[in-house]
């Protein structure tokens, strides 16, 4: 019988004057354990005080509701909330006398799931209810199932990824030790090269005299020397011939 009261007490609007109730959005989704924020607005004027708002939020699902906050004149009444939203539940004060009434909601549940009924008493304005619906779905149902490995393929898995990166880093010694080598032994023979060119041209540029050539001079005595002086000279030859 209490049930069906509360029930019809909040589930339909009461409106007095102008008091308008309404809420951001119709719909909310969300994944378990993330945060959401569930917002509802009403009308206010310059100067509505603290004092003069109230607050009554449920959850209601299939067969049962659960009450989600209490403000009574301006001061949160946490003995009245349901133990499913003890320590869950968070409410921005300073934005409440501006209109907005702000529930952020952390570490959601699936049976968070429900339509969410907030009614506002505003004095001496008057009262008005409005509803939203969040969706709560399980991880499990948002994430690609992964397919386990057994310990004995994870071990095979993790030795071939042991030897392919031993043999990349073999492959590249052998690559890195070929390649010195031959820029090495090219090194090696364009020195060798070099060297033998610069001795050929000594060799051909230079007046080479065989050992043991006896270089005779012209028996016609030059303009220059004196009868004498080639008949000396004619005699030395003579005797290193002899000798």
């Amino acid at each position: 019988m209490i049930f069906l009261i509360l029930l019809l007490f909040f589930l339909t609007p009461c409106v007095s004057g102008t008091f308008v109730v309404n809420v951001t959005q119709t719909s909310y989704q969300a994944e378990e354990n993330q945060n959401i924020t569930l917002e509802w607005t009403f009308s206010t004027r310059r100067e509505t005080s603290l004092r003069s708002i109230s607050t009554f939020c449920q959850l209601f699902t299939e067969g049962r509701y659960s009450v989600l906050f209490h403000l009574h004149q301006g001061v949160e009444s946490p003995e009245s909330q349901d133990p499913q939203f003890a320590g869950r539940v968070q409410w921005d004060k300073d934005v409440l006398t501006d209109g907005r009434l702000t529930l952020h909601v952390s570490r959601l549940r699936t049976n968070d799931s429900g339509f969410y009924v907030c009614d506002i008493l505003v004095r001496p304005d008057g009262s008005n209810s409005r509803r939203c619906w969040l969706n709560v779905t399980a991880a499990a149902e948002l994430q690609t199932q992964r397919p386990t490995e057994s310990p004995q393929e994870e071990r095979r898995r993790n030795i071939w990824i042991y030897v392919g990166v031993t043999v990349a880093v073999a492959a590249f010694l052998v690559c890195l030790s070929v390649t010195v080598y031959v820029f090495k032994v090219r090194g090696t023979k364009s020195l060798y090269w070099r060297n033998n060119n610069e001795v050929e041209q000594k060799i051909s540029s230079s007046d080479i005299q065989a050992p043991g050539t006896i270089v005779i001079e012209s028996e016609t005595p030059s303009s220059n020397e004196s009868s004498e002086h080639y008949a000396i000279k004619q005699e030395k030859s003579k005797d290193l011939i002899s000798l």
